[in-house]
């Protein structure tokens, strides 16, 4: 498998982690709406990362009462999200770097081209 798609869905378990974490009560739809990615790969997530033991998955009645899940980070799916962090830090940073490089390079190219003129 590419890096690039490992770093990809990494980042997608990244932040339905975070989601998960700060919404336990989150819909399945509403993840794939704030991620911007189908359904069917937020329940290909989900389904993984229980089988992993990252999440617990419940059954509660909201109040329109359908049946619902909540969703729960387990002692080893909050350990997971903070390795997880801490790759993405260093990638981020990494990327902001290059960025930021880029950025002074076409700052001087422009300005070396108003000088001229």
């Amino acid at each position: 498998m590419s890096d690039r798609l490992e770093q990809q869905r990494e980042e997608v378990r990244f932040r339905v982690l975070r989601l998960i974490e700060s919404n336990p009560e989150i819909s399945q739809r509403e993840l794939a709406d704030e991620l911007g990615v189908s359904l069917g790969q937020i329940n290909y997530q989900l389904k993984a990362l229980k089988e992993r033991g990252l999440i617990k998955v419940g059954n509660f009645m909201r109040s329109d009462n359908k049946l619902a899940y909540i969703y729960l980070l387990t002692p080893k799916g909050v350990a997971d999200k903070l390795a997880i962090t801490k790759r993405f830090l260093v990638r981020k940073r990494q990327e902001f770097e290059l960025m930021k490089a880029e950025l002074e390079e076409l700052e001087q190219e422009v300005s070396s081209k108003v000088n001229e003129q």
